[in-house]
């Protein structure tokens, strides 16, 4: 087989002479890749003639699972160059757990996360005014941030201001915030009148909520970032009653790979950030336009990533690609049509002001939807839901104060059984 595979990355990049030959971009990264780090060439290793497609199918696709085991160490000739480095501020770390259920340690050179989000701002139209002139910035990241990246300290504002950028968390409680937490964040949020808001979803619902209930308005915001984590249509609609003024940015991608893709938020238009990474699509379970993602890095040289799986899925539409979600969060129906959260959305009315939700399986055929609200569920949804999800599927709606995180810091917009 010498056809080359799909990719998402603009076919420019991917522009090569032969039809068999990789393009040279991609070439030399994987030379450099495989120079910067040891792994690669333990698992398989590479000739010096040119690379064919058919070589580059036979590398070892690379997975959460193989960097748990072998541990970020494995991607360096000296595991003593990481903590020399890290003494020296050569590199940063960062812990996290995703969804490998277990710790994982991401090494990076010093400036390298800043590095490639410039070049995802530049990439977009509403971000690229921002890339690279100082602008005023607030963050409320997820649980699971826990590093120098992310300087959480139980510190008055606004000794939390770094470079223009304000982390509204403090370490001591970074998901349940009582009303007395929420009245500093959004005082602090008064106080930066920043341009751009980055979060979690599901928190900067939150912030939404309190924001509208303080009657507080933030005029200076031009653009929420939802990243971190999976966007649903509802924690959309309550940022936008909030902050009317901002256009909303979906900024999608890892600790470990950087930003993938970005797009306007539900406009099904997210594209490669070529400068970032290339982007493999892997057919899914035989579905039509439905891809896994093989993600190799572009000029990192502490921990590359060649050929990663990134456990992600995405829908490649005539304007972009959808974003599913995770591998785990996808439920499939008998007849083998995915259910996304774009589905479960779709059920939800636009009327019914619900800040926060997880979809979860209980058995077979029951569902549990779990609902922060305001108001009771209007009547119908859990029949809309159970249609969504099809085979007789059965859900009964539980309002909660609060749905708390994974102990990664991670959320489930819908959570089926493991199989």
């Amino acid at each position: 087989m010498s056809a080359s595979p799909a990719f998402a990355n603009s076919p420019a990049l991917l522009a090569s002479e032969a039809a068999t030959r990789l393009p040279p971009p991609l070439e030399q990264e994987i030379r450099l890749i495989y120079e910067r780090s040891p792994l690669y060439g333990k698992r398989f290793p590479l000739h010096s003639d040119p690379l064919h497609w058919s070589c580059y199918r036979e590398i070892p696709a690379l997975s959460k699972k193989d960097i748990v085991t072998h541990g970020h160490e494995a991607f360096f000739d000296d595991y003593r160059v990481i903590q020399k480095g890290l003494d020296e501020k050569r590199y940063e770390y960062e812990s996290t757990s995703g969804t490998t259920q277990g710790p994982m340690t991401v090494i990076m050179e010093e400036g390298w996360w800043n590095a490639q989000t410039a070049r995802a701002y530049r990439a977009h139209p509403l971000l690229a005014p921002y890339a690279d002139r100082p602008h005023r910035k607030c963050v409320l990241a997820p649980v699971g941030c826990s590093s120098n990246l992310c300087p959480y300290e139980d510190h008055p504002f606004p000794h939390r201001y770094f470079d223009g950028v304000v982390y509204l968390n403090l370490t001591s409680d970074p998901f349940v915030f009582p009303e007395t937490e929420w009245d500093r964040i959004v005082t602090e949020l008064q106080a930066v009148q920043p341009e751009i808001l980055e979060g979690e979803p599901i928190y900067l619902a939150l912030l939404a909520r309190a924001a509208l209930r303080r009657r507080v308005s933030v005029p200076s915001l031009r653009v929420v970032i939802l990243t971190y984590g999976k966007a649903s249509l509802v924690h959309s609609r309550r940022i936008a009653e909030a902050f009317p003024s901002a256009a909303q940015v979906d900024l999608y991608g890892s600790t470990e790979a950087g930003y993938i893709f970005v797009g306007g938020a539900f406009q099904d238009d997210s594209q490669v950030i070529d400068d970032n990474v290339f982007v493999e699509l892997v057919p899914y379970r035989g579905l039509d336009d439905v891809f896994q993602l093989y993600v190799t890095t572009r000029g990192r040289e502490a921990m590359p990533l060649l050929r990663y799986h990134t456990g992600d899925v995405v829908r490649r539409l005539p304007t972009g690609y959808r974003v599913l979600g995770r591998e785990g969060g996808l439920h499939f129906r008998a007849d083998g049509t995915v259910v996304s959260p774009t589905e479960i959305d779709a059920a939800i009315p636009a009327d019914f002001r619900c800040w926060h939700y997880s979809l979860v399986q209980s058995g077979e055929a029951r569902w549990n939807f779990e609902y922060v609200a305001d108001e009771v569920a209007p009547a119908g949804l859990e029949a809309a839901l159970a249609a969504a999800l099809g085979d007789g599927a059965r859900v009964a709606a539980f309002r909660k104060r609060l749905i708390a995180p994974a102990a990664s810091g991670k959320f489930a917009l819908l959570k089926p059984l493991a199989r």
